[in-house]
């Protein structure tokens, strides 16, 4: 099923490389919308796949906004997507 799911720490085009990268093979396809805020990606993913969808995400540093952080699991997520987007940054060269 093809949904929009918003997620949270997406700055730039390098955290929608290493998103589209990195989701790809578990998932397919993934396209990333960087004109809203909170920033939407777009997929098709079953309900069943939907818990290791977020856990995927949020390995990254880049949970779904539905979901409700603890401060250090937020600092956490946070240090994970800068990583993630210098990560991304270079991928695209």
């Amino acid at each position: 099923m093809k949904r929009v799911l918003q997620v949270e720490n997406v700055k730039c085009q390098g955290c929608a490389t290493t998103l589209k990268n990195r989701l790809q093979e578990n998932f397919g396809s993934v396209e990333v919308n960087l004109e809203t805020i909170p920033r939407e990606i777009t997929l098709d993913v079953e309900d069943e796949k939907m818990e290791e969808l977020g856990e995927a995400l949020k390995k990254l540093g880049y949970p779904l906004s539905c979901e409700k952080l603890n401060f250090i699991e937020n600092t956490s997520a946070k240090a994970k997507s800068f990583i993630s987007c210098a990560v991304g940054k270079i991928e695209q060269k």
